[in-house]
């Protein structure tokens, strides 16, 4: 990500995350058990949250690694942060019992891989926790979403607003234990097991 990007992003996205955003994060990231790996941690807005964990975060911008910092201050448990793409991560296979990523898929390149990442990485029925923007059910939205993605995503360094998060999670062969939608549907929260079976539709 651009400098740029990550210099406006906390500025941008400040409305929400000091509204909604707040309580969706709090309420997902508590779940959090044991080590914990968050993909794409960008300027840290997770930090803070953590509680009696150990966590290890990835992100590839530099600049916001830099952002992220004072957060990391901020933080009550202990955080390492790694340069890192979520395609390709630096840790042993069954590393972790949680892995956390919010507003993080839509910006990844190679989706599929840093799903299998993540199910390598992850033990054997530990938790991922997800909090995105995907692809709306409603015809005319989605629709909408589409035509502005290419736009979109030049803005946002990359950022798809029509990404199908939730059907490519199921067809990464993990269980969906628990989904939530926001702003009709625009927003998700996902817990999944590190298994396979049925699928939450």
């Amino acid at each position: 990500m651009g400098k740029s990007f990550a210099k406006w992003y906390d500025r941008f996205m400040n409305p929400l995350e000091r509204g909604r955003f707040k309580s969706i994060r709090k309420q997902l990231i508590e779940k959090a058990e044991g080590n914990v790996l968050e993909l794409g941690s960008g300027t840290g807005v997770n930090f803070p949250l953590y509680r009696h964990v150990t966590v290890k975060a990835i992100e590839p911008s530099p600049y916001m690694i830099e952002g992220s910092l004072p957060k990391r201050e901020q933080a009550k448990v202990p955080i390492e942060i790694f340069e890192a793409g979520a395609e390709a991560l630096p840790f042993a296979d069954d590393a972790f019992d949680t892995v956390v990523g919010t507003l993080v898929y839509c910006t990844i390149p190679d989706v599929s891989s840093a799903f299998q990442e993540m199910k390598r990485v992850c033990k054997p029925g530990g938790k991922i926790l997800l909090f995105e923007h995907v692809k709306m059910k409603q015809p005319l939205l989605a629709k909408l979403q589409d035509r502005l993605t290419p736009y979109w995503s030049r803005i946002c360094d990359g950022c798809c607003l029509d990404r199908e998060t939730v059907r490519l999670v199921q067809e990464s062969g993990f269980l969906l234990a628990e989904k939530r939608e926001y702003f009709n549907g625009l927003f998700v929260t996902m817990v999944l097991i590190n298994e396979k079976g049925p699928l939450v539709k």
